[in-house]
């Protein structure tokens, strides 16, 4: 009996955490939304000149490399 309260012990805590979690949140208000949209679009943005200037630079490193056919 005692390895089975054991058992539900883990369950128990996670339930328990997840609607504390679930009663802590809140919907963010207009100022709060716009402020995570600009950085994610900060971050998509950052994010696509890093890839292009990676593909910039290794495009003649792969025709040095493979050589022109």
């Amino acid at each position: 009996m005692d390895s089975l309260t054991e058992l539900l012990d883990g369950p128990r805590n996670f339930a328990k955490d997840s609607i504390q979690l679930i009663n802590r949140c809140t919907k963010p208000d207009r100022r709060e939304f716009v402020k995570i949209t600009q950085a994610i679009g900060m971050g998509f943005i950052l994010m696509g000149f890093i890839g292009f200037f990676v593909k910039l630079i290794h495009i003649p490193i792969n025709n040095i490399i493979v050589g022109a056919a």
